[in-house]
């Protein structure tokens, strides 16, 4: 399995990878290195540092990296790759075709930032990627996991791959007995709403609307607390500077949390999630939240709707609209019985749709189907 940084095979990909393990397989995680990499290993699973910097344009070391990839894979004998995310998925199905690796598999969260931004660094790679894409995810061997149907439509009709290796699994699940309502979620009549907003912290995670709709209600008087659960990330084009960040929380618009590792216990601290991103592949956090049997927020954009129907288990809004978002949490701020019931019905949709054991499966079935 071989990602972009340490954090996601952890926080995504650990219950697959001991699952695999567990059931006879040997388990190699690649990413680039870093701190979860140790946490990785200290559950007795096999983790390598890769030479590869996520950002890097620099034709003479991703040849570098390319090259390294290639040896790797062959001196480990591999049977399976499994890339995730777009640069992962390019590299590491590149590596897999010239080491002779029989079976690639690839698993895209949308088209990623070469495809979704318009700045000329973006424009100017796009030809480029897609030309990568279509080499990389075609072929016999292939198969291309996508979490959610506009995706799907998305690749299909980009013309990336064929449609025959298409295969739709919904994110990457959710550990539903770890993540479960408590009483704690009943907080006190009178008491101030709370509301997280659990992923990095991204422009285009809806940071910037977010704030806006923490101005409106803190000028309405409305008693509702406003948190942030995430780092910045440095890696990403769209990572909000922390120095803004901390503004924010001198205004009294949000707390700011930072890094969070127990997201149970967050979540059993809160009232609502929100997440009024742009795009999504399908929000693992807001699907943790939604386990833990509290009422969404978020946006009507793919990912996000396939997670959340409007009014059944939580509210969509409008994308960039910082007054709709404001006037959902007013809403559920003022209607307590409507938070338990969006809250129980995710918390259903949760283990009958996105329980990581589905997912685990489904996964697995994809392995079996190339060794044969």
């Amino acid at each position: 399995m071989f990602a972009n940084t340490d954090w996601y095979l952890y926080n995504f990909r650990r219950s697959l990878a001991l699952a695999l393990r567990d059931a006879g397989h040997e388990v190699i995680l690649l990413s680039p290195p870093g701190p979860y990499g140790a946490k990785l290993q200290s559950l007795g699973l096999e983790w390598h540092a890769a030479p590869m910097d996520r950002r890097s344009l620099n034709p003479l070391r991703e040849i570098k990296l390319l090259r390294w990839l290639t040896q790797f894979m062959r001196a480990q004998q591999i049977d399976v790759v499994h890339g995730f995310t777009i640069k992962c998925a390019v590299y590491g199905s590149l590596a897999a075709r010239w080491a002779g690796v029989p079976a690639r598999v690839n698993a895209v969260a949308g088209m990623g930032y070469v495809f979704t931004s318009n700045d000329a660094k973006a424009l100017i790679l796009r030809p480029v990627v897609r030309s990568l894409l279509r080499l990389a995810l075609g072929g016999k061997g292939a198969r291309l996991i996508l979490q959610n149907p506009d995706d799907v439509r998305l690749f299909q009709q980009a013309g990336l791959v064929d449609d025959t290796t298409i295969r739709l699994i919904p994110g990457s699940g959710v550990d539903c007995s770890r993540f479960a309502p408590t009483d704690s979620n009943l907080r006190q009549p009178g008491a101030r709403m709370r509301v997280v907003l659990p992923a990095r912290l991204l422009w285009d995670k809806g940071l910037a609307e977010f704030i806006d709709a923490a101005r409106q209600l803190k000028a309405a008087n409305k008693p509702i607390d406003l948190l942030l659960a995430g780092d910045p990330d440095p890696g990403n084009p769209a990572a909000v500077p922390e120095a803004t960040v901390q503004q924010w929380v001198r205004e009294g618009l949000v707390g700011w949390l930072g890094h969070v590792d127990d997201m149970p216990a967050l979540f059993r601290s809160v009232d609502v999630v929100a997440l009024p991103s742009y795009r999504e592949g399908l929000p693992k956090g807001l699907i943790e939240a939604g386990a833990s049997g509290l009422p969404l927020v978020t946006t009507d954009v793919p990912g996000c709707r396939e997670v959340v129907t409007n009014n059944v288990d939580g509210l969509l809004v409008p994308v960039k609209n910082a007054s709709a978002l404001a006037d959902a949490l007013a809403r559920l701020c003022d209607d307590p019985p409507l938070r338990a019931r969006l809250g129980a019905a995710a918390r259903t949709k949760a283990l009958t749709e996105f329980d990581e054991r589905i997912v685990i499966e489904r996964t697995a079935a994809v392995y079996k189907e190339l060794r044969h």
